[in-house]
């Protein structure tokens, strides 16, 4: 797994970038504020899935699934209950061909 790195933007504007997304998957910061960037390039639906550690506060949570149509680009919100100890969020592709993306958090 690639970790993507945490790209704040501040209230004047921040450039951004978009990476493409790793075939073996990719983690990304978890919390408030923070969030995926995901832009499918291709020309078929792209299943995005934020993994969860398994449980938060004692609770089971199931993961995430999010389908990106062909050509779209979604913005997916990763809150801290999608974190592992580690703070990161582990996030699988159903496909990566023409997938790219990037974690942003909003200071």
């Amino acid at each position: 797994m690639a970790a993507l790195p945490l790209q704040v933007l501040v209230p004047g504007g921040s450039a951004s970038v978009l990476t493409a997304a790793a075939g073996g998957g990719d983690t990304c910061a978890a919390g408030d504020g923070v969030f995926l960037e995901v832009n499918n390039g291709g020309g078929s639906s792209v299943t995005v899935t934020l993994v969860t550690p398994g449980l938060f506060d004692g609770l089971t949570i199931g993961d995430r699934a999010v389908a990106i149509p062909a050509g779209e680009r979604w913005k997916i919100p990763v809150p801290r209950v999608f974190a592992k100890a580690d703070g990161q969020c582990d996030i699988t592709y159903s496909g990566v061909t023409s997938v790219t993306v990037g974690c942003f958090k909003v200071s």
